[in-house]
């Protein structure tokens, strides 16, 4: 009986065994396939976000340089620029359902290529060959960087799926590597925090940190919204789940604090150091935390892993050396202070400044307040030294006068 029994049971158990091997490489090849997707979504989002913000932008100049009275909203331009933007917006949100965090996240380099590109093509001045060429051969560079980085990216990207239900998103919130990084974090930005408000610590290092610890949490909120409204969309409900609103209301929150910390930093520094240190630190933060929320990089292999952070520097150097070639703002050549003149009252004591206007030209009389100005624009004082008599050939160390007393006189 046993003997009789046992190749029935064997060839009962072959067809499950070798279906159970068929399932692996279906499932590979789908999972790659979900990549490209999401790369290809994130990539036309990029692209046409910022096809949006150069329309906006172009409606804004032309109304500018014209006599039309009308309202920037109420022209085409400005309307299509923002069905573009939203569109745009759209295929950002719903790549992060398909492809890894980790891999989605590199791919916003493409908004900084064509962005430069689109800057050229809209360039109103000539220029000779020679000129154009040395005007422009980083942004060339920077941009051919740029793309191999982001090939890079896109062929050597983790390849991690799961469904973004709310058990799993549930089960990675309580796991133990994602609470020690949320401490982590929690530490670093409170710390970075307390610098800014209570020390003055308006360097941009500082600022940008903290947009980058807002947007990694802001990315992994988003990737659990798009993902389970893409598994609702399928049949699975996962809308309600309480965990789906928690991350909404994550998402919306740390997205409001992160554009609240960008606007500060565009009022203190030029945008292209925004744009260029910024995607360095928003991109690094962002990958930490998809790698431990998702496990981004479980499985992969030491030399794909490799390739991707090879990857992710080439973008890094090619979108410094874009940004790094825009035009920057000219300094503010220093002027001398009207306080450190005898005899003149202080004027700094209410926070305004004697200063000429921000076009390098020295008319004095505007009044400008310099309490948020950066240290470009901060006056210069020029040393006041002393005269003594009877007593030549001693040195006296210059001084500033800061405040006069009836006694002095």
């Amino acid at each position: 009986m046993e003997g009789g029994n046992s190749p029935n049971l064997q060839l009962q158990q072959l067809p499950l065994a070798t279906a159970a091997v068929s399932v692996q490489p279906h499932t590979d090849s789908f999972s790659y396939k979900e990549n490209l997707i999401g790369a290809l979504l994130a990539i036309f989002g990029h692209l046409v976000t910022s096809i949006a913000l150069n329309l906006q932008k172009y409606s804004h100049i032309r109304l500018a340089g014209s006599k039309d009275p009308r309202a920037y909203f109420k022209t085409k331009t400005w309307w299509c620029g923002l069905f573009l933007l939203v569109l745009g917006e759209l295929g950002v949100f719903s790549s992060y359902a398909f492809a890894p965090l980790s891999l989605i996240v590199p791919l916003s380099a493409v908004s900084v290529i064509a962005s430069a590109i689109i800057g050229i093509i809209f360039i109103k001045e000539k220029w000779k060959p020679k000129d154009f060429l040395r005007r422009y051969v980083l942004s060339f560079v920077g941009c051919g960087l740029a793309i191999v980085g982001t090939y890079l990216l896109i062929t050597f990207g983790p390849n991690s799926h799961e469904k973004m239900t709310g058990e799993n998103i549930t089960r990675h919130l309580v796991s133990w590597p994602f609470l020690l990084y949320m401490l982590v974090e929690i530490i670093i930005f409170c710390l970075l925090l307390y610098f800014y408000k209570e020390k003055n610590a308006n360097y941009i290092l500082v600022i940008l940190l903290l947009v980058a610890l807002l947007g990694s949490m802001t990315v992994v909120t988003v990737k659990a919204v798009a993902g389970m409204i893409v598994v609702s969309i399928q049949g699975n409900l996962q809308l309600d789940y309480p965990i789906f609103y928690i991350m909404l209301v994550c998402m919306i929150a740390t997205a409001i604090f992160q554009a609240t910390f960008l606007a500060q930093a565009s009022q203190l520094y030029d945008s292209s150091q925004i744009a260029s240190i910024g995607y360095i630190l928003s991109t690094t933060a962002a990958i930490t935390a998809g790698a431990t929320f998702y496990l981004d990089f479980t499985g992969e292999d030491v030399l794909h892993i490799c390739m991707f952070a090879l990857g992710c520097l080439i973008a890094f150097l090619g979108v410094f050396l874009i940004t790094r070639n825009r035009k920057k703002s000219v300094p503010f050549e220093p002027y001398i202070s009207m306080d450190a003149m005898p005899g003149m009252q202080n004027m700094h004591d209410k926070g305004i400044a004697v200063q000429p206007d921000l076009k390098a030209s020295f008319s004095y009389g505007a009044l400008e307040n310099n309490d948020n100005m950066p240290e470009i624009y901060t006056p210069a004082t020029l040393p006041i030294v002393q005269e003594q008599h009877g007593s030549k050939g001693v040195s006296v160390p210059p001084y500033r006068v800061l405040e006069h007393s009836k006694k002095d006189f």
